[in-house]
């Protein structure tokens, strides 16, 4: 069970009432190069830029692999279940997708990331269907650029 599910729910209202608000920033998350492989691996992406660290580092300005873009995204999801409140009498959350999304800087091979969530949009479309637009910038640690930033559309559905 995803630890999001155990945080205290709150109503419609206060969530709405978050609208313009950050509502936190995730702990540190490590990408290193096992999660960098594993992660070519799952999406058949073997650019030497993400794995192979001797070629990167002699070819390459980042002197080292990068992560994949698309591999920060994804820990957006985590991120989001670490500081995102649930409301009461949520069913269900997906993802709808984004309005934006734009990689700034490449996450060098074990460097830390971390997500600020700031809640743009919260508006219903059905008595029981709410549509949340959120801003994300994920950070990394030490550096003064994001690796990306995004409007992430979600719905949340109720009984």
């Amino acid at each position: 069970m995803n630890e999001v599910w155990k945080k205290p729910p709150i109503s419609l209202d206060a969530y709405q009432a978050m609208v313009g608000k950050e509502i936190g920033l995730s702990s540190w998350h490590l990408i290193d190069q096992p999660r960098i492989d594993t992660y070519a691996d799952v999406i058949e992406d073997h650019q030497f830029i993400h794995v192979d660290p001797e070629r990167a580092k002699k070819e390459t300005a980042f002197g080292t692999t990068i992560a994949h873009g698309f591999l920060t995204m994804s820990l957006m999801s985590i991120m989001s279940y670490e500081v995102m409140p649930v409301i009461a009498g949520t069913t269900m959350g997906v993802n709808y997708g984004f309005d934006k999304l734009r990689f700034i800087s490449p996450v060098r091979s074990g460097k830390r990331v971390r997500g600020r969530f700031v809640l743009a949009e919260a508006k219903l479309r059905k008595p029981n269907e709410l549509q949340s637009r959120t801003n994300v910038t994920v950070e990394i640690e030490g550096e003064d650029k994001p690796a990306l930033v995004a409007e992430w559309l979600g719905l949340i559905y109720f009984a």
